[in-house]
């Protein structure tokens, strides 16, 4: 498996896919997103990481500043710039009420999601996918991405139920960013 890691090594989707730089989730970087598991730009433990990697695929707690009053929802994005593929891999979206002002461990969990949350599909199934890098591919950037939503999403931009619909289509359905959040961290399989 590292031989197509190796072979692979220069083919990343790039950041300039992410959600963050969607023309319809632009707004005023005003949230602070952080997590007791990593900091910023830190490498994020096994714990969090697949099951195929000897991790529990539980999502980290995080804990974000206040969300503009106004908000009307909240719109969590977690993505794999660096996946091997066209676009950013998601492993994870989920919408929040706006009463919800952080996250404990496993709150993204698909079957047993925190109150106020959510989970919808990810690039796989649903609810948190923790990283899974390809061996040999290099470190992996894996970016939370918390978006104040002036107006709570309804439909997917294909006309899909939010439930079934694909994460670029929730993504895409969304606007009116009242402020936004983002936290980094790293995972390499060796």
């Amino acid at each position: 498996m590292a031989v197509i890691g190796k072979l692979l090594k220069n083919r990343r989707a790039g950041q300039e896919g992410l959600a963050w730089n969607s023309s319809n989730l632009a707004g005023a970087d005003t949230l602070t997103l952080t997590s007791p598991d990593f900091e910023n730009e830190g490498t994020i433990p096994t714990l969090h990481a697949s099951k195929r990697l000897g991790g529990e695929d539980l999502s980290p707690a995080l804990a974000w500043s206040p969300a503009p009053e106004a908000t009307g929802q909240l719109l969590l994005v977690v993505e794999d710039p660096d996946a091997p593929t066209p676009a950013p891999f998601v492993h994870c979206v989920a919408l929040l009420d706006p009463s919800v002002a952080g996250l404990d461990r496993g709150a993204l969990d698909a079957e047993n999601p925190s109150d106020g949350v959510r989970v919808l599909r990810s690039g796989m199934g649903r609810g948190y996918r923790g990283p899974a890098p390809i061996k040999g591919h290099g470190p992996h950037r894996y970016v939370f991405q918390l978006f104040a939503l002036a107006e709570p999403i309804t439909a997917a931009a294909s006309g899909a139920a939010l439930d079934s619909a694909k994460p670029h289509d929730v993504v895409a359905a969304a606007g009116g960013v009242l402020a936004r959040g983002r936290l980094d961290g790293f995972y390499e399989r060796s």
